[in-house]
């Protein structure tokens, strides 16, 4: 199901960033597919798609330099999961617009339980140590977001986010809550990893209104 109330014209996106999410990298299915077909329809579509410090502290702040001389208005952040919050943190931050998959709503309550040493979901000889301020650093993300959400208003033109009910790590309730105000597509099952993306793809590339 989507929810897409009349929507004013949206300017022609030329820089899109995609965020992975906890214990992913950008070789995740989804990333791969949004960047075959950027590179193979939309070649002059600024695309980036970094591999995420495990400090969320340095991921923001290396991410906010890395876009820092990015035109606002023609650009969307793309995040998956944890890059999801990472996102919508980062669209509050800079005034652009974001496409949420599956976004984490409260990873500080979540991630609690992975502090230690992780394996990377596509490489498992690539380790990181997830350590217990990571997830003080998370909760301060979660009160930006709260703080600024409550002064911006969210428009469908300026959100969009595919959400699986049938999602085994987050609740899709709580997701639905997150994205409040945006345009959603519900989806009566799925997954986490919405391993039947190919079907949704058309409606992210919808949203993203992307150059040529």
């Amino acid at each position: 199901m989507t929810t897409s109330p009349h929507q004013r014209p949206a300017p022609r996106t030329t820089h899109l960033l995609y965020l992975h999410g906890f214990r992913s990298s950008p070789q995740s299915m989804k990333a791969q597919k949004v960047a075959a077909r950027v590179a193979a329809h939309h070649p002059g579509v600024t695309w980036s798609c970094p591999q995420l410090l495990p400090s969320p502290h340095a991921a923001m702040t290396l991410l906010q330099q890395s876009v820092q001389d990015w035109p606002k208005a023609q650009m969307v952040v793309v995040g998956s999961s944890l890059g999801g919050f990472y996102a919508r943190w980062l669209s509050l931050r800079l005034g652009c617009r974001t496409g949420l998959l599956n976004p984490a709503v409260f990873p500080a309550r979540d991630l609690a339980k992975y502090i230690g040493e992780q394996t990377s979901w596509h490489n498992p000889s690539d380790t990181f140590h997830f350590r217990p301020e990571f997830v003080e650093q998370l909760r301060l993300l979660e009160a930006d977001i709260d703080r600024e959400s409550s002064r911006q208003a969210t428009a469908p033109n300026d959100l969009f986010a595919i959400i699986a009910k049938g999602d085994e790590v987050l609740d899709w309730r709580e997701m639905q809550t997150f994205c409040q105000g945006g345009a959603l597509r519900l989806l009566p099952g799925s997954d986490h990893a919405i391993s039947d993306f190919d079907e949704h793809i058309d409606a992210l590339f919808d949203f993203l209104q992307l150059a040529g």
